[in-house]
């Protein structure tokens, strides 16, 4: 029987299974996709907040400035791509500036560190590029930009390395109460365990229902972006939030680690958990409230558009607790902005919740907390001749836009965490980020993951399972209903 069952691998899951696997407990991981971080955590703004939104006393301000100051740790642990950037609310009129102020006031309640009031001639100095309108701003000096995939990735190896399991295409469907915890159904057969983690986000009040009274709901909530080129990259050199709304952040402006430029995303109720196309209405809406903070923006240089699902829990709040009708089933669940920031911290709250479950918790005596990656487009090349001369996959470039070599990728297929499809590649090396959005490097990629998974071409996906690539006559008959 396992300690803890934790269903769902996005950023909140990964963080769960980070922080447990420092324990002498079985763990495992259930994740319906194939893949880490297929859900919210791979279509975000990529911002670690600084804190000064949530309302205070929430559960959102208590996890936020916390789960920063924890997220700057394990970049520099796990080897993440992290940068510090600091973050501007811009007013655009003296009409905005008592929301910065409150902001500020919040900020300060919150405990966010270096929180300053700017002039708009201070605001210009710092930002050259931002709109004469602006009349001043807010400015937090802790926020932070990261790679959102790869940090929960980097979470997730380092469980596996310190001996948590990892299923993949292992959706749980159904929960059974049984004498001293639970029994999961999947596909891959029933497994019993002391206690659950419930981080499945958007369908975690699904989840919930399966063991539980119904307690919460969750309502997805849709953002669309673009991303521009490395040319708009260095349009700001800090993440641009305008003034808050009712319906959230607003429309930002950001740099990434990547180099590229992020814009977005606006607010669309929906339906649908699975929702994720993008509209010409709502990009269009994204370019008109970003030209408001960056008037040179331009998006002629997008290289791709994309939306993003918000878990939004009808409690306004994080749901960060043990169910009322079920002892040791944990919810994560409502984890929506700011979710990325607070991961860690959320993650140190719902072990504290399963030690008053009744969990033993001994520390590991040897645990692993270090990790590292090769980055051929980041060396000297003095650095690269010694790795070729070791290695000459590193020598052969199969990705030129972002400079992505085959040792980068073979790497990445020897890891803890191995990818099986081309964007989980992506994922990992940046393969596909860059211009050509993979134009060039993906059937070169395509005949990597055939050859090192011994698949064929045919029965390699582009990213979740059943997108295939090639169609050709090796493929098995498929029937419907079939993933």
């Amino acid at each position: 029987m396992l300690d803890v069952a934790i269903i769902g691998c996005g950023i909140t899951g990964a963080a769960a299974a980070y922080e447990l696997s420092k324990y002498e407990l079985k763990i495992a991981v259930f994740e319906r996709e194939n893949d880490v971080a297929e859900g919210t955590t791979k279509a975000n703004s990529a911002i670690l907040h600084a804190g000064y939104d949530p309302k205070p006393g929430t559960l959102m301000a208590k996890t936020n400035v916390e789960g920063v100051r924890l997220a700057g740790e394990i970049c520099r642990e796990l080897d993440v791509p992290y940068k510090k950037t600091g973050a501007l609310v811009v007013a655009f009129s003296d009409e905005d500036l008592p929301t910065l102020q409150k902001l500020y006031d919040r900020g300060l309640q919150n405990g966010v560190p270096g929180l300053e009031l700017l002039s708009a001639e201070q605001t210009h100095g710092l930002e050259p590029g931002l709109s004469a309108r602006v009349a001043g701003a807010l400015y937090a000096p802790t926020a932070a930009v990261v790679n959102p995939w790869e940090y929960a990735l980097a979470m997730a190896e380092t469980a596996v390395r310190n001996g948590v399991g990892m299923l993949f295409s292992c959706g749980v469907t159904g929960i059974n109460r049984i004498k001293g915890g639970f029994e999961l159904i999947t596909p891959m057969g029933r497994f019993q365990t002391k206690t659950v983690v419930n981080a499945a986000g958007l369908f975690a009040d699904e989840v919930h229902e399966m063991a539980c009274e119904k307690e919460f709901t969750i309502t997805p909530n849709k953002g669309e972006y673009y991303i521009l080129d490395k040319e708009e990259g260095s349009r700001v050199s800090r993440v641009i939030f305008q003034c808050p709304t009712e319906k959230g952040k607003g429309v930002l402006v950001s740099p990434t680690v990547h180099g590229v430029l992020i814009v977005g995303p606006d607010a669309q109720k929906t339906d649908s958990k699975d929702d994720l196309s993008s509209t010409a209405g709502g990009l269009a809406y994204v370019a008109e409230k970003a030209l408001l903070s960056v008037p040179g923006l331009d998006f002629s240089k997008s290289i791709r558009n994309f939306s993003g699902l918000r878990s939004a829990p009808d409690t306004g709040d994080f749901i960060i607790a043990e169910s009322k009708t079920a002892a040791g089933f944990i919810n994560l669940a409502g984890i929506k902005s700011p979710g990325l920031s607070a991961a860690p911290a959320i993650a140190k709250m719902a072990a504290k919740l399963l030690k008053e479950a009744g969990l033993a918790f001994v520390p590991k005596k040897n645990f692993i907390n270090k990790r590292s990656v090769v980055r051929i487009a980041g060396l000297s090349p003095k650095e690269i001749n010694k790795l070729v001369k070791a290695n000459p996959a590193y020598g052969r470039v199969v990705c030129r836009c972002e400079t992505v070599t085959e040792g980068e990728i073979l790497d990445a297929l020897r890891g803890p965490i191995p990818p099986r499809t081309l964007d989980a590649v992506k994922r990992r090396c940046g393969a596909g980020l860059g211009r050509c959005q993979g134009g060039f490097c993906g059937p070169r990629v395509l005949d990597i993951l055939s050859r090192e998974l011994e698949l064929p071409p045919e029965e390699v996906f582009l990213d979740r399972d059943g997108s295939y690539i090639v169609l050709g006559d090796n493929r098995p008959e498929r029937r419907p209903g079939d993933a």
